[in-house]
């Protein structure tokens, strides 16, 4: 099967727009994001000569950096972005309407990123949907490198991924790093697990590229082929949070390939050390929701995988309860979360977002793109 033909069809993104002030997107001052030398292909691709003659592509790769009322760690996480031995092509900001100065402060970075202020906070989901749909079809990106705004990738980490994806025998959909908290431990709200039911060949073929078959991965660095995104569509803006990332990645590697690589590590700024069951309070209603609407609706899970996530879940809950202190909230999240759950299903990604984002155009763009078998 050809790359094309199990990721989605090749982008042909146009010129990033550009426009100044709030509610639109602001082209930061300050050197352009370094790259190597060459002409860039139709697609946005650099064409690398090597020293034979021969001429491949290298693919222009945009991070996407959602950020909320967490600027100082968005100015290490550009910091990053900026020392990455394989250097970036571009740097989109989205800014979820946050409180403090992140919109300026990404501004003024001298990675000469692109910010993305939205015009009311539409959680990671939507901020995540939002700039993809700008990075695939107006930034020209074959890769679009997905992270929170808590996330340091190491100055190795974007270099490890596309090794490791140039390196396997077959086309790739997406690719995470592994995820340490600051004290270097393998954190546990990211953890990678190797995807059920794999078989010998496949784990062959990952290892052959230094890594593992995942069926599923996280916003905490995570390296998507635009090509996927326009065959299987955006994060669903309506999760707002948790799950909007377990979704995504499951409905692009129900078919297609995803790969754990070791060898690329970032750090997850959390304030404490655990995963997101422990204790999460009000929140615990996103959890139910989303976990039913993915359970129910998505076409990310074939049907034995529902039964199985279903128990998983379950099981998850049941020590949540148990942990909490709080578990007269818990009760009450939960009961919103079936409700709503069962009630209704999530609604269109563009209509979400409508009014957030003066872009709306491109989403219903990825959108429209899906319904008619990808471009």
């Amino acid at each position: 099967m050809s790359r094309e033909s199990s990721i989605g069809r090749p982008c042909n993104g146009a010129a990033p727009a550009r426009s100044a002030g709030g509610g639109g997107l602001v082209q930061a001052d300050g050197p352009a994001p370094r790259g190597g030398a060459g002409a860039r292909s139709r697609s946005g691709s650099l064409l690398v000569v090597s020293r034979t003659g021969g001429v491949s592509a290298e693919p222009r790769v945009v991070a996407v950096v959602v950020a909320y009322n967490r600027r100082d760690l968005l100015v290490e996480s550009l910091d990053a972005l900026a020392g990455q031995t394989r250097a970036v092509d571009a740097v989109l900001v989205v800014d979820n309407r946050s409180d403090d100065d992140s919109a300026v402060v990404a501004s003024e970075h001298p990675v000469g990123a692109t910010v993305l202020e939205m015009s009311r906070n539409t959680g990671g989901a939507g901020g995540f949907a939002a700039g993809i749909a700008h990075a695939v079809e107006s930034m020209d990106a074959d890769l679009v490198w997905l992270m929170d705004d808590d996330t340091i990738p190491l100055p190795g980490a974007l270099e490890a991924l596309l090794e490791a994806r140039a390196a396997y025998p077959g086309p790739v959909a997406l690719l995470g790093s592994r995820v340490v908290w600051h004290d270097g431990r393998e954190h546990p709200m990211n953890t990678p697990r190797t995807r059920p039911g794999a078989s010998p060949r496949a784990l062959s073929r990952a290892a052959e590229a230094g890594s593992l078959p995942v069926r599923s991965s996280s916003f905490v660095s995570m390296l998507v082929d635009a090509r996927a995104v326009r065959h299987h569509g955006l994060p669903v803006a309506d999760y707002f949070i948790w799950n909007d990332d377990f979704e995504f990645s499951c409905r692009l590697l129900r078919h297609g390939t995803g790969l754990y690589v070791p060898g690329s590590v970032v750090e997850h700024r959390t304030r404490t050390f655990g995963a997101t069951d422990v204790d999460p309070g009000e929140r615990f209603y996103y959890e139910v929701r989303n976990k039913l609407w993915m359970l129910l609706r998505s076409p990310a899970l074939a049907p034995e995988e529902r039964v199985l996530y279903a128990g998983s879940s379950a099981r998850r809950w049941a020590r949540t309860f148990a942990r909490s202190s709080r578990r007269s909230v818990l009760v009450r999240s939960a009961a919103r979360g079936l409700r709503d759950g069962l009630v209704r299903g999530p609604r269109p990604t563009s209509q979400v977002l409508a009014g957030a984002t003066p872009w709306g155009d491109e989403v219903v763009a990825i959108e429209d793109g899906v319904r008619t078998g990808g471009r």
